[in-house]
């Protein structure tokens, strides 16, 4: 992350910058093509500026095929205009990138084509969380990118470095705690089944979530902060005002870098490894063209590079990157992470969000 932090940017802001040189020999086997194209969809802002800038080009060399991006809007509305547009036979975006629990709903009304892996073969580089698959075995969607959400802490305030998700609930954290204010971003219900229940199979039940509701419960005289704005905690993180509690690791890493004195731990239960995957709308005539461009940033190179100038975990094996073991270190870990149950969100939505209002933020 070394050179990401000395220029103080942002976690979405340079993605890839570089890769294009190491990935455009990678490909020998993809015939160039004249005036074709592809619709990406990509998280809007510095994000997709980013890929505009540094990825995209790339592609197009390797390739020959021209990329017009899309500025995905947040939340859900855009899985919403891409069901109504598929109803209508329309793709806003041949490709997009679309977060787990929209590939859920996706998968509802059969939004996504599926796709055929043996033409996309550098899928075999990927971990298997990565694999996004309909009930039937059909593949919905690929990986493409991934981050963790760590512990962190102050410091100058925490002397000793925690080493445990548990360190939140410990009495001396009273006041002390910022957490993300959602339910289905803050992924503390699997946090606390993993460390105090046995594992996030826990949550596959009503009886097994409302344990793991009681639990974290406990830690609500340690909460200071419910936080929508990440710059609102990380400013009381630097400061020491909220000197622990839940943040990106790759933020993190750049608050560090710039003279901060802050840590991200990943603890002995994992980080919490969120991540978005590459979905090809039904609607879309660029099947060929889909399949081409997954193939491409599924690259270890790709990633890798991504993770040198971002931050991003990598979503392909480990042997398979050209990360030095520092280079990984600061983006990943060997400790096998916390897999948010992106399923329970589905399933259980508005039963969850009512309780996550009466026992946890009410």
């Amino acid at each position: 992350m070394s050179e990401i932090k000395s220029k103080g940017i942002t976690r979405r802001a340079a993605l890839g910058a570089g890769a294009a040189g190491v990935v455009a020999f990678s490909m020998p086997s993809i015939i160039r093509a004249n005036e074709r194209s592809l619709k990406v969809g990509v998280y809007g802002g510095y994000f997709k500026d980013s890929f505009d800038k540094h990825i995209f080009p790339g592609f197009t060399e390797a390739t020959g095929i021209a990329v017009e991006s899309v500025a995905e809007p947040t939340g859900e509305a855009w899985l919403v205009q891409l069901e109504q547009a598929a109803r209508a036979k329309r793709a806003p975006a041949d490709v997009s990138m679309m977060s787990q629990v929209a590939m859920l709903k996706g998968q509802k009304t059969d939004l996504w084509a599926a796709l055929d892996l043996s033409k996309i073969p550098n899928s075999e580089n990927l971990l298997g969380n990565f694999i996004n698959k309909y009930p039937d075995g059909r593949v919905a969607g690929v990986g493409a990118v991934s981050w963790y959400v760590n512990l962190v802490s102050n410091t100058e305030v925490i002397k000793e470095e925690p080493t445990s998700w548990a360190a939140m609930w410990d009495a001396a954290r009273e006041d002390q705690l910022g957490l993300l204010a959602l339910v289905s971003n803050s992924f503390l219900l699997e946090v606390t089944a993993k460390t105090f229940l046995g594992g996030t199979q826990v949550l596959d039940t009503e009886e097994g979530i409302l344990k793991a509701f009681d639990k974290l419960a406990e830690v609500k005289p340690n909460v200071r902060l419910w936080y929508r704005d990440e710059a609102q905690f990380e400013q009381g993180l630097k400061s020491g005002e909220i000197p622990m509690g839940q943040y990106y690791h790759d933020v993190t890493g750049l608050a560090i870098a710039d003279g901060h004195p802050v840590r991200s731990t990943f603890p002995k239960e994992g980080g919490i490894l969120d991540s978005g995957s590459w979905a090809l709308s039904r609607a879309s005539d660029k099947v060929e063209e889909a399949h081409i461009f997954m193939n491409y940033m599924s690259l270890p190179d790709v990633q890798s590079e991504m993770s040198r100038k971002v931050g991003t975990s990598p979503t392909v094996k480990r042997p398979l990157l050209n990360l030095t073991a520092d280079e990984f270190a600061s983006v990943s870990s060997e400790i096998d992470p916390i897999i948010p149950r992106y399923d329970m969100y589905q399933n259980r939505s508005d039963w969850l969000n009512q309780k996550w209002t009466e026992l946890i933020v009410g």
